[in-house]
């Protein structure tokens, strides 16, 4: 069984904003179920991660503190542990670590990509699990393993509306 953790940020004057209308439009349940799946898919067991959900400035200042990157992205993640390091623990899971998507850039990439704001999430959350799972890509060229990996992924679940 594996176990997920979803958070939002509370930015100070997020109130009509892009962060605001898309974190009442999440449904929750679906979104847990899906992550879920999702890592049932990938033969993931006893994982444990977490999910953020915040806006372009606190994810701005993750990647600025931890990639040296001066810009806001759409989707960060925080492995915890060494995917080949055994480690004992008490519930016997394992931290795959953190997810942090930002639903501004989130809403940016749905209109450049020209697709839906709930396939752009799907995306995302599927991108996080894979790099959390160890896997990476060089660039965006769609031919990459871990691309074509979640595009993949993703036609499994075509149906399933987070949004």
């Amino acid at each position: 069984m594996n176990y997920l953790q979803i958070e939002f940020t509370d930015p100070p004057s997020c109130a009509g904003s892009v962060y605001s209308k898309l974190k009442r439009k999440i449904k929750r349940r679906p979104l847990r179920k899906f992550v879920l799946d999702v890592l049932s898919f990938t033969g993931k067991d006893k994982w444990e991660l977490s999910i953020l959900f915040c806006d372009d400035q606190f994810i701005h200042t993750l990647n600025k503190n931890y990639r040296n990157k001066d810009e806001a992205t759409d989707v960060l993640t925080f492995a915890q542990m060494d995917l080949e390091t055994e480690f004992p623990t008490v519930s016997d899971r394992f931290n795959a670590g953190d997810v942090a998507i930002s639903l501004e850039t989130l809403e940016k990439n749905s209109e450049y990509f020209n697709v839906s704001v709930n396939d752009e999430l799907k995306r995302l959350l599927v991108h996080g699990i894979l790099h959390l799972s160890g896997m990476d890509h060089a660039n965006n060229d769609p031919d990459q393993e871990m691309l074509v990996y979640q595009e993949k992924i993703l036609a499994e679940f075509p149906q399933v509306m987070l949004i």
